[in-house]
């Protein structure tokens, strides 16, 4: 079977999106998915190691989350799919490459590789290769938000948190433990459950045993919302009222966005389980190109504009491949420092 779930469908015609938030949407999916590209091609020269996780097909639930927050400022908790998520919260990419490359000058300086993007400047908490391993991780920041605020009397902790995992993710005793913890204590954290239906090789029907996430909410008392992820309007819309839920006070909010990978599990999965019509079912639901559409019909860009963010875009992505081959590479004198912290 396809598709056993019907997609939640959007009125696009009702989002109040401006010019300028949608060259913004727009802007950082391209730069996700062209990053990625490049990183496919720069591994199977041998520029890259280990496992690599790519994003393609994902881009709409990473930039309608972390667009609708504020980068910078609020924070985000990943998976080892990461680099999207880095990017979208504002690591620049000749940063992200470089730490891909295992070069001194990545955001992570080298040491944390493709599963570990960590950047304390732009409050990206880390990409963590254990599944679930970042739910309590961003329970922490957000309670660290939420204690500094109604504690400590700092009136501008008002600090949202999103965490990133997967739907297998959502079988483990982590993430059902931080929900109720969460709900508690009214965090200001967002639940993101990326469901692109495949846990490595387990397809998601045949690993729970009720597979609508987003109602498992209702059991800590909290928003369930079960949203399109091919369509960045509409996890943008989602992702700005959890958004303000949360930094009103009102606690978290568990979004399952539906979406699909369109590589397999890593750039050394063969992808063979996957079969031609679920993979053609979801390829023809490209949320860019859906994206470019709806900007183009509601006349906030034109083909033109749209060409020229492209071309800026590859033009960067470039740039940051030539950024990290001629980056150093970490000095062995200093292998056991960013272990602890340091005093500056």
């Amino acid at each position: 079977m396809v598709q056993e779930r019907t997609l939640p469908t959007f009125d696009s015609a009702s989002s109040k999106i401006s010019k300028q938030e949608g060259l913004l949407l727009y802007t950082d999916m391209v730069l996700g998915r062209t990053f990625e590209d490049k990183c496919a091609e720069m591994y199977y020269r041998g520029k890259m190691f280990g496992f690599v996780h790519l994003y393609n097909g994902q881009e709409a639930v990473s930039s309608g989350i972390i667009k609708a927050m504020r980068p910078g400022e609020d924070y985000v908790s990943s998976t080892y799919r990461d680099h999207v998520h880095a990017l979208s919260a504002g690591v620049p990419a000749r940063e992200v490459m470089a730490e891909l490359f295992g070069k001194e000058t990545g955001c992570s300086k080298g040491r944390g590789g493709s599963m570990h993007m960590f950047s304390a400047e732009h409050r990206v908490l880390g990409g963590y290769a254990f599944i679930a391993e970042g739910i309590p991780v961003a329970a922490g920041a957000a309670f660290q938000s939420k204690y500094r605020r109604e504690v400590m009397g700092d009136t501008s902790a008002d600090q949202v948190t999103a965490c990133f995992f997967g739907d297998g993710a959502t079988n483990n005793g982590q993430f059902f433990e931080t929900m109720n913890m969460a709900a508690l204590w009214k965090l200001p954290l967002l639940f993101v459950v990326e469901n692109n239906k495949w846990a490595i090789g387990m397809a998601h029907e045949r690993a729970t045993s009720d597979p609508l996430i987003y109602k498992k909410a209702s059991v800590f008392n909290m928003p369930g919302v079960e949203v399109d992820g091919m369509d960045v309007l509409a996890v943008y819309e989602v992702a700005k009222e959890a958004v303000r839920r949360a930094r009103a006070g009102e606690g978290p909010t568990l979004i399952e966005a539906l979406t699909y990978r369109f590589r397999g599990h890593s750039l050394a999965d063969p992808d063979e389980l996957r079969s031609k019509e679920e993979k053609e079912f979801w390829f023809a639901r490209d949320p860019i190109k859906k994206l470019r559409s709806q900007l183009i019909e509601r006349k906030l860009a034109t083909e033109e504009k749209l060409k020229a963010i492209d071309k800026k875009i590859q033009t960067e992505v470039e740039e940051s491949v030539v950024f990290a081959e001629s980056s150093p590479e970490p000095n062995p004198s200093e292998l056991y420092r960013y272990i602890f912290a340091e005093n500056d």
